[in-house]
């Protein structure tokens, strides 16, 4: 009897072990859509001229992760810490493995160029922090990121990949 009760207090101890040697992870929400990445620092001198300016080299990434299911953006929010917000109002379609960058600034948005814009020329992310929020129709979460440059984008290039 206590060779037994030796090898399950190790085979306890073991689990344990490797339990507390594997990082805490980020919430995951039951969603097929996640926010990919983000290019929350667009490349050169800030400008929201809406002629001139690079606004629209500011995007978030939103990607379909589902194997199987097609999920229509309609009614889907973007929002950042500020309250800033975007909301999906075309049917916008995304079919599994898909994904859309939702630009900054004024174009033609456009499904076989995986494209959305914003229709506004003023940055919605924060150079240096920022938190992204990405909700689904009904107004639960579908996906959360927070941010800061220093701690984030160890290369410096503005861009910060949260999922494959």
């Amino acid at each position: 009897m206590r060779t037994h009760s030796v090898f399950a207090a190790a085979a306890v101890t073991g689990a344990l072990a490797v339990l507390a040697a594997t990082p805490a992870q980020a919430a995951e929400y039951s969603s097929a859509l996640k926010v990919r990445g983000v290019q929350y620092d667009a490349p050169g001198r800030d400008s929201n001229s809406c002629s001139t300016g690079n606004t629209d080299e500011e995007y978030l990434t939103i990607k379909n992760y589902s194997s199987s299911a097609t999920v229509n953006l309609k009614g889907y929010v973007v929002k950042d810490a500020a309250g800033n917000r975007f909301t999906f109002t075309a049917g916008h379609s995304l079919q599994p493995g898909d994904y859309i960058k939702l630009r900054g600034g004024n174009g033609t948005d456009s499904d076989s160029r995986n494209v959305v814009y914003r229709d506004n020329c003023n940055f919605m992310w924060n150079n240096d922090r920022d938190t992204i929020y990405l909700y689904k129709p009904s107004g639960n979460r579908a996906d959360v990121h927070s941010y800061t440059k220093t701690a984030n984008d160890r290369d410096g290039n503005g861009y910060i990949r949260y999922h494959n």
